[in-house]
């Protein structure tokens, strides 16, 4: 984004709050040393930084993480590990070259916890802990490594049944080119990545124990989610990019200090949401407004249980191609606009039966490109009108 970008966060700031990041944001490239556009993450909103890299990314860009790594002579040997893994079986699991104490997600998560432990500005604070994890490769440290036994791992789901004569997409390409992961491969796989969950579980959990003894859990909101999945051997694939729910289905957590007290405390709500929702809502909680032409919706609503629908789809964008999906529909669009996929989320939630060549759900997939069109139409609109 270029530095004049309008976002979320200018608006807490703004708010009077002292907004501080650390860990991953890929908002701008990640390629040489991430400290010299800290100025960008500055104009963005955010005032006090301690960016890093991605897994991958940590191999070749310099941030304070990295700088560490060298001085304490632990980078080479990182920087090492990656090329192996890359260059022979990327999904091999072992774990890091890391000691448990220097692991990019316990440096995240104690970079956190202790600028939280030691603020002692007059402002309120807001603080997003961005954790690089848990991603490919899949190198947990021990003890989180040997934490779950592979043979306990839920089975994978099985590649979608989908005819042949049919446009073809990115899900396609993926399935195609997907390495042959044998059912030992895709146990240990996931059972280094709910190691890897359990690790940041519990660098959260400090952080929440560092409130409670400021005496201010109770008066903190708190919003847990994710940009992306991972397929972990569902379908057969590794990786991300695909609108498949294991990549696109993200967890949702939102705690905020009424919820707390009220009736809505705990509940489980099935409403349609954009990860980009986070934003607007972080906003309305701090008591400010955003001014400037964007798409994403607050999420207050649905917190405090006055509004259970919030959207009545979802849209995901990748390379060209859209996906739409509401409480019952999940239709895939290529670059050329042509569905490719469609999945009855009521009778089948696995999306392991593609219908898109189904006749009697043609007019379905009309209402749903419809639909799109006029999703986007008023999104362009919306923008003219702002430029």
């Amino acid at each position: 984004m270029s530095a004049d970008t309008q976002t979320w966060m200018q608006a807490i700031r703004d708010a009077g709050y002292r907004t501080s990041l650390f860990g991953k944001t890929h908002l701008h490239h990640h390629s040489g040393d991430l400290r010299e556009r800290e100025h960008l993450l500055h104009a963005y909103g955010l005032q006090d930084v301690d960016e890093v890299g991605g897994p991958r990314a940590s191999a070749r860009v310099l941030t304070h993480l990295t700088e560490h790594w060298e001085q304490a002579g632990l980078w080479d040997a990182y920087k090492e590990d990656y090329d192996e893994r890359f260059t022979n079986k990327p999904y091999v699991v072992r774990p890091s070259t890391l000691p448990l104490e220097e692991y990019a997600d316990v440096y995240v998560g104690q970079k956190a916890k202790q600028y939280l432990k030691d603020y002692d500005r007059p402002e309120p604070w807001f603080c997003w802990v961005s954790f690089g994890g848990p991603h490919e490769p899949w190198d947990t440290p021990e003890p989180y490594a040997s934490m779950y036994k592979p043979e306990d791992m839920p089975k994978p789901i099985l590649p979608p049944q989908t005819p042949d004569e049919r446009p073809q997409g990115i899900l396609d390409k993926r399935l195609t080119e997907a390495p042959k992961l044998s059912p030992e491969e895709i146990a240990a796989m996931r059972a280094d990545y709910a190691g890897n969950v359990t690790l940041i579980d519990d660098q959260i959990g400090e952080i929440l124990q560092t409130l409670t003894e400021r005496c201010e859990l109770d008066n903190t909101v708190i919003v847990f989610s994710s940009d992306h999945g991972e397929m972990n051997g569902d379908y057969g694939l590794i990786y991300k990019e695909t609108f498949l729910n294991g990549a696109v289905r993200v967890p949702l957590l939102v705690r905020t200090p009424s919820t707390l007290k009220g009736e809505n405390a705990g509940a489980v709500v099935d409403a349609l949401t954009e990860w980009f929702d986070i934003g607007p809502t972080l906003v309305e909680l701090a008591g400010a407004t955003l001014t400037h032409t964007q798409f994403a919706m607050s999420l207050c609503g649905v917190v405090n249980g006055s509004n259970a629908e919030h959207r009545p789809f979802v849209i995901s964008e990748l390379k060209g191609e859209i996906m739409y999906m509401d409480k019952q529909w999940k239709l895939f669009l290529n670059k050329e606009g042509r569905p490719y996929c469609l999945f009855s989320l009521i009778h089948d939630p696995d999306e392991v039966r593609n219908l898109v060549c189904d006749e009697s759900l043609k007019n379905v997939q009309l209402d749903i490109r419809v639909w799109i069109q006029e999703h986007l139409v008023r999104s362009q609109v919306r923008l003219g009108e702002y430029h």
